[in-house]
């Protein structure tokens, strides 16, 4: 008995927890940060390249944007951008894509990063 309640108790902190971690209201907002070089609603490149339609896209593909041979390389070796490679590229872009273009130092709270990732993938359909 008491296990299934230490269980149960413990589910429910883990679905309040990413409850509260994929806000794309939240997120929106940290996209300011974004915005100067990124549009997610739209097929249009700035700095960056769009990010409509990015959830599912192989890293470095994106048709009319000029993308560095690191970008191009990691795509061909299968990088496909989800929910896990965002995050993991949002944490330290250089670090996770050595040798990318992208400026930006990253987003270093994780729930930031989810937050942000919600609003994208919401916001690029």
């Amino acid at each position: 008995m008491l296990r299934s309640v230490v269980i149960a108790f413990a589910l429910s902190l883990g679905a309040t927890g990413s409850a509260l971690a994929q806000d794309a209201a939240a997120g929106e907002k940290v996209f300011a940060k974004c915005k100067a070089c990124h549009v997610v609603d739209a097929p249009t490149n700035r700095v960056g390249p769009s990010l409509h339609g990015v959830m599912g896209r192989t890293a470095g593909t994106l048709e009319g944007f000029k993308y560095s041979e690191s970008m191009i390389q990691h795509g061909k070796d299968g990088l496909v951008w989800s929910n896990e490679t965002i995050d993991q590229y949002l944490s330290d872009p250089k670090g996770f894509i050595p040798k990318n273009k992208m400026a930006f130092p990253g987003l270093k709270k994780p729930e930031d990063r989810a937050n942000v990732i919600a609003y994208i993938d919401q916001a690029s359909k």
